[in-house]
């Protein structure tokens, strides 16, 4: 649209990665830098922590770092984190170009397998390295197992160096008591800030010239605020300027100022986490969209729903929740959001794995992947005597919370002590995991949610075919959502696909008829 006008051959600022689009700032080297010493014999077989908010670069950061591995060295790189131990060890495996006996699936079978693998790489004169990305989604006893293979080692090294990529909330997480066995292996953490200033105006000219651009569009007033918008985060960066261009371009104008930006800014960046540095968040997340499907009866459950005010929770207070939470309490509130289901089957739903109707899954994720979910969800808290919370909305700063019947906003300080990130979550059952070539009733009610999609919706046959297309389809939406791309409509993927049922239902509920 505004290439021509702006006299360039390409957009510059698509959040698609592409490596001629590269810029590496002072802070960005140093980081490689740090990943290297990792993969290399710096590292010792210890930990090497790299942590950066969203889109600061640390998935190109790896990439990079994967072109330049030294010869000789075996790279296993986990995507997908939210595994059991037993389900990790296997991926290891997997990655390391071994399988385990036939029926061999308990986690000392695989650890000996493994250690054998590991063994016979370092016989080979080669180096193993582990890489975790979105590592502050493992849970604490995947953690544990991972720190257990620093202990797999020969009379003079370690058989595996490992490298673990999070958000900031891996830090948050390794701080804890619980894990500090772990964090006292860390050998080398470096923490990818945002862009400073300077280089985020250095940024913006660079992507301008790979683009074709003889001339930056932008004012250095312009690029001072977009620097301020943005927090100096690359991908919002890209966004907000794309934006602008596109505004610029609508009005014939030769020149970016600030007005543009702001008015860029404001049309993707929420309230105001604009300019904190935190907002890319906000423009992938649906916040605080809390619509639940309750099938039987076709109930909807909203926002409409929510109680005006809802007491804010001080210290004595919280205590006073957590000696009085329990598991059967959260269930029962959970059930209360599901009019057709017992309290009772619901609690069977969360142990046993699904009851007629319904699924249920013990699932690990953020805080931001909860705003993104936008659905109530069962919060499992660590506390010596175990202890649920039923956690209505996630916002961005506090947790509406459910007990007794009444509301509760619990700062999320609160419970960042408290949740290690496990959490349960109800919704309508659509079967098994489906991949290419499976055909199955239930397909079809997958495709009729797929087709519901606000950005790209499912256009293609409506049959009950998992087919090529629809792959695609999944993998994209995967993509768009930060899921595990691997096509496959797992429980994950199957509980965001039921949220959109959920918000088109509400918005079909809650429209003027006479509109």
């Amino acid at each position: 649209m505004y290439e021509q006008f702006y006299g360039l051959e390409e957009r510059p600022f698509s959040i698609t990665p592409d490596p001629r689009f590269v810029f590496l700032s002072q802070r960005h080297q140093d980081a490689l830098a740090h990943l290297l010493y990792g993969v290399g014999r710096g590292g010792s077989g210890g930990f090497v922590q790299l942590t950066g908010e969203v889109g600061t670069g640390k998935t190109t950061l790896c990439r990079l770092m994967l072109e330049q591995v030294p010869e000789h060295t075996r790279i296993a790189l986990i995507l997908n984190p939210m595994l059991e131990p037993r389900e990790l060890l296997r991926a290891i495996c997997r990655e390391l170009e071994v399988e385990p006996p036939d029926g061999e699936t308990g986690l000392e079978a695989l650890g000996q397998c493994l250690n054998q693998r590991l063994l016979e790489i370092h016989a080979a004169g080669e180096r193993a390295v582990l890489i975790i990305d979105e590592a502050q989604n493992m849970s604490r006893e995947t953690l544990e197992q991972v720190r257990l293979l620093t202990n797999l080692e020969t009379a003079t090294d370690k058989l595996l160096q490992i490298i673990l990529l999070g958000q900031p909330e891996l830090r948050e997480l390794l701080s804890r008591p619980s894990l500090r066995q772990l964090a006292q292996r860390i050998t080398a953490r470096y923490h990818l800030a945002p862009l400073g200033q300077q280089e985020t105006a250095e940024y913006v000219r660079h992507r301008i010239q790979i683009a074709g651009g003889a001339r930056c569009p932008f004012s250095s007033s312009a690029l001072r605020t977009l620097h301020h918008v943005s927090g100096g985060v690359p991908r919002l960066i890209n966004i907000i300027a794309d934006r602008a261009l596109m505004a610029g371009y609508a009005r014939e104008a030769d020149r970016i100022t600030p007005a543009m930006i702001r008015k860029a800014a404001g049309e993707v960046v929420v309230g105001d986490e604009a300019g904190s540095g935190r907002g890319f968040g906000a423009v992938l997340s649906v916040l605080a969209i809390v619509v639940v499907l309750a099938v039987a009866g076709g109930m909807i459950w909203s926002l409409n729903s929510l109680p005006e005010q809802a007491e804010e929770v001080g210290q004595p207070l919280w205590r006073q929740m957590l000696a009085e939470s329990s598991d059967r309490l959260a269930w029962r509130e959970a059930a209360a959001l599901y009019p057709a289901a017992d309290p009772e089957m619901i609690a069977e739903a969360c142990t046993e794995g699904q009851f007629e109707g319904f699924a249920c899954h013990r699932l690990r994720g953020s805080w931001a992947l909860l705003r993104k979910l936008g659905r109530p969800v069962v919060l499992r808290l660590d506390e010596p005597r175990g202890g649920h919370v039923l956690a209505v909305e996630v916002g961005l700063d506090s947790v509406l919370a459910r007990q007794s019947g009444q509301d509760f906003q619990v700062p999320i300080a609160q419970l960042d002590a408290r949740w290690l990130g496990d959490f349960y979550a109800v919704w309508p059952d659509l079967g098994s995991v489906w991949q290419t070539g499976d055909d199955d009733a239930a397909i079809s009610e997958l495709k009729r949610l797929a087709a519901q999609d606000p950005d790209r919706p499912w256009s293609g046959a409506m049959d009950t075919r998992y087919g090529p297309d629809f792959q695609r389809w999944i993998r994209d939406f995967q993509l768009r959502n930060g899921l595990r791309q691997d096509g496959m409509a797992g429980p994950v993927t199957r509980l965001f696909l039921s949220t959109l049922g959920a918000r088109s239902a509400s918005a079909e509920a809650t429209t003027d008829p006479s509109d």
